[in-house]
C-alpha cells in the first residue's frame, strides 16, 4: 500500500504541481468548461447532507458543496501541496481536509450521505475494492458522482494522439482500448501512471456492488465554444471525460 501512495503521489512533484495550477488556472480548461458544470449538474441537493470527496485537490468543490448547504464535508488527497491551497483557500467551520489515500476511506469509520470525486478514479490501482469501500460507507440511499478521464482517452499507451493532415486534425489515434491496465504517460511531466480501464470494467463492478445507475454522461462543447477555442474541435471525435452518477438502494 505504502509503495502505491508513493507512486500515485505526483501532484507533490512540485514540476507537475505548478503545470497543474498553470491548467487550472486558465478559464478555457477542459476542467472548467467540460467537466465541473457536468459533475455539478449531476448532485442532488446537498442541503444538510453529511459529503465527502474523494481526491478533492484545492478544495474549491469542497467550498461549493458547503455553499450549497451541506452540513458537513470531508475532503481527502494524499498530495500536502494541493491540501495546503485548500486549508489556506477553501477552509470553511463545516469543512475538514484529511490527508488520506482513497484507498483507505474504510478508516474514517462513519458513513456518508454523498460521495464524489473530481477527475481521480483514473489513479486508482484496484477500481472494485475502491468502488466496495464506497458503497459501504454510504449511507442507504446514498449517492455517488464521480468524473474521471474518457477511456478514450486513457486507452493509447502513449497518450493521447491525432492524424493530421496539412496540419489539421482528421480523426483520433484509437489504440489498445480494451488492454485494462496500467499506463505510465507523460503529462506534464513523464512518468505520469494512470489505469485505464473500457467502459464495461468501470460501469460492471459499479452494479456488482450494489449500486443502481442514475445518469451517465460525456459532456462536449457548443458551437460557440468551438468557434471562440478552436482546439475544442477536438470534442466533435472524442470526449474528454466520463461523468456517472450512481445511488445505494434505501
Amino acid at each position: 500500500m505504502k509503495e502505491e501512495y508513493e507512486n500515485q503521489n505526483i501532484y507533490d512533484n512540485i514540476e507537475f504541481f505548478n503545470g497543474y495550477k498553470t491548467i487550472r488556472e486558465n478559464d478555457n480548461s477542459a476542467n472548467n468548461i467540460e467537466e465541473t458544470p457536468a459533475l455539478f449538474s449531476l448532485l442532488p441537493d446537498l442541503k444538510n447532507q453529511t459529503v465527502l470527496d474523494l481526491g478533492c485537490g484545492y478544495g474549491d468543490n469542497c467550498r461549493v458543496f458547503s455553499e450549497k448547504g451541506a452540513s458537513y464535508v470531508t475532503g481527502i488527497d494524499i498530495s500536502v501541496r494541493m491540501l495546503s491551497v485548500a486549508n489556506a483557500k477553501n477552509k470553511l467551520k463545516n469543512i475538514e481536509y484529511l490527508q488520506m489515500q482513497m484507498e483507505d476511506i474504510s478508516d474514517l469509520a462513519r458513513c456518508f450521505d454523498i460521495i464524489t470525486s473530481s477527475l481521480a478514479m483514473h489513479y486508482i490501482a484496484d477500481y472494485y475494492e475502491l468502488v466496495t469501500n464506497i458503497f459501504n460507507i454510504l449511507n442507504p440511499g446514498g449517492y455517488f458522482v464521480f468524473s474521471q478521464e474518457h477511456p478514450l482517452i486513457t486507452s493509447p499507451k502513449r497518450g493521447v494522439q491525432w492524424a493530421t493532415k496539412n496540419k489539421q486534425i482528421e480523426y483520433y489515434c484509437l489504440s489498445n482500448y480494451t488492454h485494462e491496465e496500467k499506463r505510465d504517460i507523460f503529462w506534464i511531466v513523464d512518468g505520469v501512471i494512470k489505469y485505464h480501464r473500457p467502459f464495461s470494467a468501470i460501469i460492471n463492478p459499479l452494479i456488482q456492488v450494489g449500486f443502481n445507475i442514475l445518469e451517465i454522461l460525456e459532456p462536449s462543447v457548443s458551437i460557440e465554444i468551438i468557434e471562440k477555442i478552436p482546439d475544442y474541435i477536438k470534442n466533435r471525435h472524442v470526449p474528454n471525460f466520463l461523468l456517472l452518477k450512481v445511488q445505494k438502494p434505501k
